[in-house]
């Protein structure tokens, strides 16, 4: 169960399209949330890799490393 408060305007831009369509605003909430969740986990996936980089605590590879590691490149 997940309760969210939404500014108004966007509570009432979902209620119109809920009523134009039939649906429910949970249907167009939740079909939302799992379409752009992916986009999240991804950016702030990408954030964290980044902030650890940065502080030595992730390693960095080369094209030309990763291509002599995997037996590529002479």
């Amino acid at each position: 169960m997940l309760a969210i408060r939404l500014p108004e305007e966007i509570e009432k831009r979902l209620d119109v399209l809920a009523k134009s369509t039939g649906r429910t605003k949970t249907f167009y909430a939740r079909k939302a949330i799992l379409e752009y969740l992916d986009d999240l986990e991804d950016i702030y996936m990408a954030e964290k890799i980044l902030e650890d980089i940065r502080s030595g605590k992730e390693k960095t590879y080369s094209l030309s490393e990763v291509g002599k590691r995997l037996g590529m490149e002479d």
